[in-house]
């Protein structure tokens, strides 16, 4: 359940619009419902900021679907990642109006039309064959509320293609860097700019990346200082970051501290 969606109930309950009794039955799920297969945690919009978000790999269709449908009869968006054609087939019986990104194996009912949040979160691929852990970074920042720029295929191979892009790197409020191979990249944007950095370790590249373990190393390891790594292949994690920093930035702009 989302900070507004409790909000409203209780405005609607001070307003007299809806009884007590009314009221309590909204907010019975909370903290948690228990499916047995599962525990859905309502309670996480409200101390968070994002309602939980659905692991789908490993999970069955049907609970997915349920899942996925008992988050949707109180929060306006719910998201599912790692999500496959099956999964989006069982939630669509029950909540036809979700969308599945396929490249971003991600599913997501409610995609917010106005941003959230003002600060602007730029997603930059290496490589082409990074684009899908990008894609993923992407559709869970818009999610979750947040405005959002993309570069492509800008890699080290070919610096050149990315300090062309040096304008909108320094209109961003936040940057997601995804690579794979050496893990080069998120040190070179991080040296060009001051906003935060996080980086994406991906499994792309030869033997000797050891599934992404030689990018997430360099990454851990870079010289440009302050950047965040999130482990390989999360593109979910970096936009969940990404999310917070924007959500803290406009909550002390409200507060009036910066």
């Amino acid at each position: 359940m989302s900070n507004q969606k409790l909000i409203d109930i209780l405005t609607r309950l001070r307003e007299k619009h809806i009884t007590v009794d009314e009221a309590r039955e909204s907010l019975k799920g909370l903290p948690y419902q228990d499916l047995k297969y599962a525990k859905i945690d309502h309670h996480r919009g409200i101390r968070c900021g994002f309602p939980e978000v659905i692991f789908c790999q490993g999970k069955k269709p049907g609970q997915i679907a349920e899942i996925f449908r008992q988050l949707a009869s109180i929060n306006k968006t719910v998201l599912g990642t790692l999500a496959d054609l099956q999964a989006y087939k069982a939630v669509k019986a029950v909540c036809p109006e979700v969308e599945y990104y396929e490249d971003a194996r991600c599913l997501v009912l409610g995609m917010p039309e106005i941003p959230c949040y003002k600060g602007q979160v730029l997603i930059i691929s290496a490589g082409t064959s990074d684009i899908p852990i990008a894609e993923e970074a992407m559709i869970c920042a818009k999610a979750m509320g947040n405005p959002v720029e993309q570069i492509f295929d800008v890699g080290v191979a070919g610096i050149h293609r990315l300090l062309n892009h040096q304008e909108t790197i320094q209109q961003a409020a936040v940057i997601i860097v995804v690579a794979g191979m050496e893990g080069a990249l998120p040190s070179v944007v991080a040296g060009l700019t001051d906003r935060p950095v996080i980086a994406v370790p991906t499994s792309i590249g030869y033997g000797a990346s050891f599934g992404g373990l030689a990018a997430l190393l360099a990454m851990l390891n870079s010289c440009a200082a302050g950047i965040a790594v999130v482990n390989i292949d999360n593109g979910f994690g970096a936009a969940a970051m990404a999310a917070s920093i924007n959500r803290t930035a406009q909550i002390l702009v409200k507060a009036g501290e910066i």
